[in-house]
């Protein structure tokens, strides 16, 4: 089984962000997250702006279903 959750350190020990519900002894492997991205503050406003646009043509109904998209591609690859 995988599960992928969020955390941070409070105190020195792991706090999971959100409810888990795992019985009592169970294992976890943990994976540290890295942030870091090569972005300055100009390029970061430019993603979140295509973000935001994005979303916008989706909610008026203007995106592509993933289905077609995928199948335009296999129609391509032939």
């Amino acid at each position: 089984m995988t599960l992928t959750l969020r955390g941070h350190i409070e105190n020195g020990k792991i706090v999971v962000d959100e409810g888990v519900d795992l019985p009592e002894g169970t294992q976890v492997k943990l994976t540290l997250v890295d942030e870091a991205d090569e972005l300055d503050d100009e390029d970061r406003a430019r993603l979140h702006a295509a973000l935001d646009e994005a979303q916008a043509e989706i909610d008026r109904g203007e995106g592509v279903p993933a289905s077609e998209v995928i199948a335009e591609l296999r129609n391509r690859a032939r």
